[in-house]
């Protein structure tokens, strides 16, 4: 059965306690807002519109014409020329009394403040025009122009103070914000702050919900974690007899098998300080930043010893060194690597800090982070088997409507390969699906369902396909299972469907065996049952189509690894070429010469066409109930394990040994889950 992988899933633990107001300090005091500074600038700025006016503004603005009259009539006592730009005129007592009857003159002959303002263009061609107007009139007392410097302290602040006065305000206010960062009230995006750890503390104040209860399928695994527990817990337990604390504890498994639930578990069981962060925390664009903030964690951990600091994904930092030659000895991240080494295993003590990673690319990592003193022990989170599933199963459908005709035991069965991660998935779609129905409760079929959604995808029936396409679908898709069924390491048959689901436009369910090892004639056999789509379409049509590249892909794969890997064919030998480290030291180069290049493509190439001239010779011999069973299948679109055996008969190989191992491995799971309370009683007495 064909599994996606997805990233592991459990419950969430709660994140430390945050302001109820976004406003607000964690202490209960408001934060200073922008805004009082927006306000107080808008309140300049009215100010000094409506009140920073000199009182020695011009009543009205007059043109040319106008002043060449009132220069003709006599009627200006002087003009003020106000810093070359504007020109004040005031009017003498005989122009006041024509044009401003109401307004007395001073003493001097005028008012204290002008009349009218001109607005000069052109400077000199302004004096030339008012002394030729007098000129021309032989006027005895002409008017000359008196040059005015006139400052206005409002503009001068404008200008030359309110700047600096703005910086200085915005300086303030970063640098507030700067020291609230510096004293952990949450300024962790602050410049003096990004040499600091990221790392998230849970401790006696912070509670996590998630305990070794909420962890099923990892039993070997759980027993080294609470051992580690337990080491901090009681660590004269073990110091008493000359024992060391290790140091460190590295989670290697498959994406969502649980590596990141283990350690929330440990935080929730653990009375001890608990630090978390992601590899990725360490990582910043400016040198030196990524072991700033390795030294600044270790120095927070052992502060508040004994303790245990999880960084999850390691391998973002811990990758092998020296292996880029496009970096050279200063590579940020290599430096952020030699200062966890150095903390981890230098002169300095560490006493009473656990270091806990997890990582699903351990054959990626720097080995001096691997060796004994660094990470002591490695604790390898597996898939898990049928009595794991059973259990992952019963703890994600602790919330759950189920109907009476749930069966854990035979999910467990019907999902081989399935990581926490994936059952966590099914049982939420099956949710899903039962409320989008309009259910009362979750039953077995709901179950199935969401089986199959993430297994093979969304069901698409909208899509347009043709008689000729369906049929050709058909025939392809009752190939797989014709061979299937009739070989005995192939994996037996659970449903066939022609109605096209994701990118595919037939989809087959299969039941694959658990096994540890495979030998060369089950990988065989699985390979002739792959090909028994494409050797259907050669039967039946005559002729080949594109519809078999995922099947040409996946036995082409197959076929290389079992000559050149696994040592499974003949003229190669005993020899692999695999390296399960991932860390040649001349990997520019391939492990074997042209000449074995070319047998290990010869080779491939008469194995894989081996596997489809005898998948052709099953279904020619079958060939009624290849057509059978296609023609069911273009009639019902789905069919079953039962449809099969009834065209068919039953298989001759006998698996009901397997069968009966399942089920006493279920019933052992059974008892030892109804027996857990007790061990857990004994364990917190």
């Amino acid at each position: 059965m064909e599994n996606k992988e997805t990233k592991g899933a459990g419950n969430n633990p709660n994140q430390p306690s945050q302001p109820n107001q976004p406003n607000q300090k964690p202490n209960g005091k408001r934060r200073f807002n922008l805004m009082w500074i927006y306000a107080i600038l808008a309140i300049v700025l009215i100010g000094v519109n409506f009140f920073g006016r000199d009182t020695s503004t011009p009543q009205e603005d007059i043109d040319q014409g106008k002043l060449i009259e009132l220069l003709e009539k006599q009627q200006v006592q002087r003009i003020d020329l106000v810093n070359g730009k504007d020109a004040e005129i005031y009017l003498n007592q005989k122009g006041l009394s024509e044009y401003f009857p109401e307004v007395t003159a001073t003493d001097k002959g005028t008012t204290s403040t002008p009349s009218y303002t001109y607005r000069i263009g052109d400077l000199g061609r302004f004096e030339e025009m008012v002394e030729n107007v007098q000129k021309e009139k032989e006027i005895k007392n002409p008017v000359y122009i008196s040059n005015v410097e006139r400052k206005s302290w409002v503009s001068d602040f404008l200008i030359g103070w309110l700047p600096f006065i703005i910086l200085i305000v915005i300086w303030v206010v970063i640098m507030r914000s700067m020291g609230r960062g510096i004293g952990g009230g949450g300024g962790a995006g602050s410049i003096f702050n990004i040499g600091k750890s990221r790392a998230q503390l849970y401790d006696k104040n912070t509670s996590v919900n998630v305990t070794f209860k909420d962890v099923a399928g990892l039993e070997e695994a759980k027993v080294e974690i609470m051992e580690v527990v337990d080491f901090l817990k009681n660590p004269e337990k073990y110091t008493k007899l000359g024992g060391k604390i290790p140091k460190g504890v590295l989670l290697v498994g498959p994406p969502g098998t649980g590596k990141t639930l283990l350690a929330k578990s440990v935080a929730g069981e653990a009375n001890v300080p608990f630090f978390s962060l992601s590899g990725s925390d360490f990582v910043e664009m400016f040198v030196g930043v990524g072991a700033s903030r390795v030294r600044d964690l270790f120095n927070n951990a052992k502060s508040k010893a004994p303790c245990i600091i999880f960084i999850d994904e390691i391998d973002a930092i811990g990758r092998a060194r020296g292996k880029s030659a496009l970096t050279g000895g200063n590579d940020e991240r290599e430096s952020t690597l030699n200062q966890l080494l150095t903390e981890m295993d230098g002169f300095g003590t560490n006493s009473g800090v656990i270091v806990l990673a997890a990582t699903n690319r351990a054959d990626i990592l720097d080995k001096a982070l691997l060796r004994a003193g660094r990470f002591d022990r490695q604790i390898y989170v597996e898939l898990p088997d049928i009595v794991g599933r059973k259990e992952i199963f019963e703890v994600h459908m602790r919330g759950l409507k189920l109907g009476n005709d749930v069966d854990k035991d035979f999910l467990a069965k019907q999902t081989p390969g399935f990581s926490g991660a994936d059952i966590a998935n099914v049982c939420n779609e099956a949710a899903l699906m039962a409320a989008r129905k309009g259910k009362e409760e979750i039953d077995k079929q709901d179950f199935l369902d969401a089986v199959d959604r993430i297994i093979g995808g969304l069901e698409k029936k909208n899509k347009i396909i043709t008689p000729e396409e369906k049929k050709v679908i058909a025939f392809h898709e009752a190939g797989h299972a014709t061979t299937s069924w009739l070989l005995q390491y192939a994996h037996p048959l659970v449903k066939v469907t022609i109605v096209p689901r994701g990118n595919s436009l037939g989809a087959a369910w299969y039941l694959p065996e658990e096994r540890q090892i495979t030998t060369k004639e089950q990988m065989y056999h699985e390979m002739i049952a792959t090909l028994g789509g494409r050797a259907a379409e050669q039967v039946v049509f005559g002729q080949i189509s594109t519809g078999a590249l995922s099947d040409l892909e996946k036995v082409t794969k197959q076929a290389f690894a079992m000559v050149t890997y696994y040592g499974l064919d003949d003229e190669i030998g005993n020899i692999s070429y695999y390296d399960s480290s991932g860390q040649q030291d001349y990997s520019l180069t391939k492990p074997y010469s042209e000449k074995t290049a070319e047998t290990i493509d010869k080779e491939v190439s008469k194995l894989i066409e081996k596997a489809y001239q005898e998948a052709i010779a099953i279904l020619t011999e079958h060939r009624e109930g290849l057509s059978q069973l296609a023609n069911k299948l273009i009639e019902e679109e789905v069919i079953f394990g039962e449809d099969l055996e009834h065209i068919f008969g039953k298989r001759p190989w006998n698996n009901s040994e397997d069968e009966k191992l399942k089920d006493a491995a279920l019933k052992a799971a059974e008892n030892r889950s109804e027996n857990q309370p007790e061990e857990n009683q004994s364990q917190n007495a």
